[in-house]
């Protein structure tokens, strides 16, 4: 199990992270669903609907990542477009063909494979060591069983042994990897010189005809959004829980009635050398018996565990279940501390086993779970109560709709209020989609009602009502004209300075001299091109070291224009031994990359793939 462990986290880790497949897009139900009747779906591959909720909940994903790079002040409707919602579907479509593609080759994965797998993974481990409790409260809030999480992961895992089927069999050559490396390590010395656009704006006059005309072609431009402010009310399991603490009896009866639950199994320490033949095995076992003391130095040396060889063999504390059977049996049999045996054979080898500590079975203390108690013990009362509110609390902002407080009252909730937002950029929780397309509705604009309420999260309803609103407007020409002229100041200025610029690069260019303020030299690379635009990294790293100085120019938007005299080509600095393996890695997973998006391409081709584009542009 000790390097399997190993294997298994990196597994994972591709399986949910880097290969194609986040199944949670689609589920294991979407199987069961897909004999439904089309209407609702976005597409069909091979017989199997990606239904419009599979592409809402992407498309949420997807969104919900972009705005925790950018900011709550992202505007997730500005790339809610045609061409991005295309490329979203093709990414799904991807996903769902090499999912199919996993079932019909009836990869599997064993229950030993599984269960090493969940016992490895992070999330469900304290202080280091598998936790079933926590490992059922989280799949708990998550709404998942035990059971439907695994059929998930032991999908998952079969998907990725196929995927990495498919990549690891690409080749990257030595040379190619070679050359990318060397391409990527170029570097050039160079120098700027900046034509300022500001020195031209003394020189630009704009008359109200220009401002007016560009005003009348770009209007779409000076049109405020239509916007609301917005009042809200949250009822969540949460909150619900907090209103009636837990009570010291309460968590008391708790801990007794689940004791078996907080029982710590006996654990055992141990460290071992692990090596491939019996006879290597016992000599080691013989030679630690005479000198225990040097048993960790054996183990870095001869351990063919990398996981535990250069920690002199240790494996740390464990308790049944979590190692193979042979070694297990071996070490649970050991009467006391510093105690040797082997060899012992298991599925990996042949092991040198000594045992470096025991704590006995004990069960964990009142106070030491009194915080997790309360927790869970609140979160069950908060479901429990929110099961019984929640239709209430529908009812009642749909019964009396012109105010939320009748609701807020009763369910000792917050009245909260939001600052004014347009369509499509609404603070959370409104972003909801089908709570903000509620709020720009007729009957919550015109009639002032109550949204219904909706489910923007498990076990949390919100219910919304506009306190004020402001129809898209067209600004008066007075009102933004110093805008306008001040924008076209400085494209004009900027234009002037692009003109004198390029005047000037003519002049270099040709041999001539040019009054310009150059700045120091600096050392740019390929990889690292530092404040180049793409076009200037392609001439500067294109220019022909035989043929230097060179200089180029671009513009720079409102800044001027700016030019770049290449000094000389600097040799690249010696790669290292570590780096040409990292070189070589990243050649073999390109190649992996590109020889797995060609495998998907041909599924692609054989695939019969509806799409309904109705449903695809519905929002």
């Amino acid at each position: 199990m000790f390097d399997t462990v190993q294997k298994k986290k990196r597994l994972v880790q591709i399986v949910l992270a880097l290969i194609i497949i986040p199944f949670a897009f689609f589920g294991l139900e979407s199987y069961t669903r897909s004999m439904r009747g089309a209407g609702d779906d976005v597409a069909r591959v091979d017989g199997v609907a990606i239904s419009q909720r599979d592409f809402s909940e992407a498309l949420r994903q997807q969104q919900e990542r972009l705005r925790a790079v950018l900011g709550r002040g992202f505007d997730a409707s500005q790339l809610d477009t045609p061409e991005t919602r295309r490329a979203l579907l093709d990414s799904l479509i991807g996903q769902r063909l090499v999912s199919d593609a996993a079932v019909r080759a009836r990869l599997g994965v064993g229950d030993e494979a599984l269960r090493e797998t969940i016992l490895a993974l992070p999330a469900f481990q304290r202080d280091g060591k598998f936790d079933p409790a926590l490992y059922r409260q989280l799949l708990g809030a998550q709404g998942m069983t035990e059971q439907s999480f695994e059929a998930r992961l032991r999908h998952d895992l079969a998907v990725g042994q196929l995927t990495r089927a498919i990549a690891d069999t690409a080749i990257a050559s030595r040379a190619s990897a070679e050359r990318q490396a060397e391409l990527a390590a170029q570097r050039r010395e160079i120098a700027e010189a900046l034509v300022p656009a500001a020195q031209f704006l003394p020189r630009v006059a704009i008359d109200e005809a220009q401002a007016k005309k560009y005003y009348e072609e770009n209007a779409a431009q000076f049109r405020t959004p239509e916007r609301v402010r917005a009042e809200f009310v949250i009822l969540s399991a949460d909150a619900l829980g907090r209103q009636e603490p837990v009570t010291e009896e309460e968590l008391k009866k708790s801990y007794e009635a689940r004791a078996a639950q907080f029982r710590v199994e006996e654990q055992r320490r141990a460290s071992h050398i692990l090596v491939k033949s019996n006879e290597e095995a016992a000599r080691l076992a013989a030679e630690v018996r005479k000198n225990p003391a040097q048993f960790a130095e054996l183990a870095k040396k001869h351990s063919q565990d990398p996981g535990s060889a250069e920690k002199g063999g240790d494996l740390g504390f464990f308790e049944r279940g979590m190692m193979v059977k042979p070694f297990e049996d071996a070490v649970f049999g050991m009467k006391k501390d510093g105690e040797i045996t082997g060899p012992v054979q298991s599925e990996f080898g042949y092991h040198v086993i000594r045992l470096t500590g025991v704590q006995a079975a004990r069960a964990r203390a009142f106070e030491d779970v009194r915080n997790e108690l309360a927790a869970e013990l609140a979160k069950q009362k908060g479901a429990k109560k929110f099961a019984e509110a929640a239709e209430a609390f529908g009812n009642l902002v749909y019964e009396q709709p012109d105010s939320l407080a009748p609701a807020a009252e009763r369910f000792k909730l917050q009245v909260r209020k939001t600052d004014w937002f347009a369509r499509g950029a609404a603070p959370p929780p409104l972003d909801a989609p089908k709570l903000q397309a509620a709020l720009f509705s007729s009957d919550a604009l015109q009639a002032r009602r109550n949204t219904d309420a909706v489910e923007v999260a498990p076990n949390v309803l919100v219910a919304a009502r506009v306190a004020e609103h402001q129809s898209a407007a067209q600004r008066r020409f007075e009102e933004v004209k110093p805008e306008i002229e001040a924008a076209l100041k400085r494209r004009e200025a900027a234009r002037l300075a692009a003109a004198e610029g390029r005047s000037r690069l003519a002049e270099l260019q040709k041999g001539a001299g040019a009054a310009l303020q150059w700045s120091a030299p600096r050392t740019v690379q390929v990889s690292d091109p530092k404040g180049l635009t793409p076009e200037l990294r392609r001439e500067v790293f294109g220019a022909d070291p035989s043929k230097l100085p060179a200089y180029f120019g671009a513009g720079r938007g409102d800044e001027g224009f700016v030019i770049v005299r290449v000094i000389r080509a600097v040799p690249p600095e010696p790669r290292t031994d570590a780096q040409k393996t990292a070189d070589a890695i990243a050649a073999q997973r390109r190649a992996g990359a590109e020889q797995l998006g060609a495998w998907v391409d041909a599924l692609r081709k054989r695939a019969e793939i509806k799409v309904n584009e109705a449903n695809l542009e519905k929002k």
